[in-house]
């Protein structure tokens, strides 16, 4: 494999496949392992429960988690449309993420507030 094509970042994601299977690292082609295509997936939906995500650059010799970088990206977007998505940018987001409450809150006054 010549260098080129292992200095960069590349992003992997594990996802959360339920009880019975339990968390596994997602298989990637190479070429959709980028920033980019990972936020692009996860806000089309590739990825259902996705609970960590790491980035690595094998010639530089680091490794890091960015679920948090990612959780941001997303939010930015503003596109978290599915329960799923929407929980990992809640628990994952280091800026405050905006949440719709399902229904008015009934204000109850018991005087002026000073």
């Amino acid at each position: 494999m010549p260098a080129d094509r292992l200095d960069r970042d590349i992003y992997l994601v594990l996802e959360d496949f339920g009880v019975r299977a339990g968390c596994a690292w997602r298989e990637t082609d190479e070429q959709d392992t980028d920033r980019d295509t990972i936020i692009r997936d996860l806000l089309s939906g590739q990825y259902t429960y996705p609970v960590r995500i790491v980035v690595f650059n094998a010639i530089e010799g680091h490794a890091r988690d960015a679920t948090s970088e990612i959780a941001d990206a997303v939010a930015e977007a503003d596109a978290a449309n599915t329960p799923a998505l929407q929980a990992f940018v809640e628990a994952n987001a280091t800026r405050p993420v905006a949440v719709q409450l399902p229904h008015p809150l009934s204000v109850v006054s018991s005087g002026p507030c000073i």
